[in-house]
Order: structure tokens, then sequence, then C-alpha cells
């Protein structure tokens, strides 16, 4: 066996911020660059890169299909809206605030919008998706499009 095949003697892998690519899946008010994915790397379960949304400014409405969606934010305090079921059955808009240093899950088919609220500082985050291709799926609003959901134990 030659050391390329045994999975433990294989090469890192370093994507500057140079070479970010953005010739990825884009939703309108924001700009994703793609950084670890299979076209990239070869990377076969996962996909990262960073999203830019401008000063003042929202993204459209999306959900990342069956993909779980970790964000990091790594400067200003983008806002993430989406519709919340989980109170007396009716849905309400709810809005989580963040800034440096939060996180946020989104899990998959959850529509949601990314938003700046403010006017100066562009908001930029780091993106780490479980499929290698950067599933985007612009929706009209933030009503649940998927398909029915199920869980696994």
């Amino acid at each position: 066996m030659i050391a390329s095949e045994d999975g433990f003697h294989r090469s890192l892998y370093q994507v500057k911020h140079e070479s970010l690519s953005g010739q990825t899946a884009q939703t309108e008010g924001m700009r994703r660059l793609e950084a670890v994915s299979g076209r990239t790397v070869g990377s076969e379960n996962l996909w990262m890169g960073q999203t830019h949304v401008a000063p003042a400014t929202a993204s459209a409405n999306h959900h990342h299909g069956r993909s779980e969606t970790g964000i990091y934010v790594v400067s200003g305090h983008p806002q993430f809206v989406f519709l919340d079921e989980t109170g007396d059955g009716e849905p309400r808009e709810t809005t989580l605030r963040t800034g440096p240093g939060d996180y946020i899950y989104v899990p998959p088919w959850v529509p949601h919008r990314e938003e700046n609220p403010d006017s100066d500082e562009e908001a930029v985050v780091v993106i780490a998706r479980t499929t290698q291709e950067a599933i985007v799926v612009n929706l009209p609003d933030l009503r649940w499009v998927g398909p029915v959901g199920t869980t696994s134990l």
C-alpha cells in the first residue's frame, strides 16, 4: 500500500484568503466565498467559507436543503431571522442578534435570512456545512417548504 492510500499519510491543504472563490451559490444581499469544498480541496462531507453582508442590508430568504450549517461571527453584528413555531402554534418572526465570537446553528431546511442593521460596518461570518456543496435555495418568504421532518435515534 502506498502512503497516499492508507489515509494517514495525506497532505493538509491551506486555502489562503486571496484564493477564496466567489463561484458558489449566491443570495441577494450577501456575498459568499468558498474556501473548503470538494472543488477546492476534495472534501467529501464538508463545505466552509465566508459570507459578507453589506452595511444596512438583508439577504433574501433562503434555506440550505439537507445541510446543517454552523456560523461563526467574525465581525459586525449580523442578525439571523426565522419563523419560530415553538410557542402557541402561531408562527412569529424571531431575530437572533449576534456579535463577534458568537455561533449560530441552522438546522436543515429551515428558512432564514441574514440582516446587517449597521449602516457603516460590513458583517463577516464563517460558514461550515455538512455537505461539501453550498446548497442555497432562495425563497419568497420564511415559511417552511422542505420535506416532512423525521427524527432518528
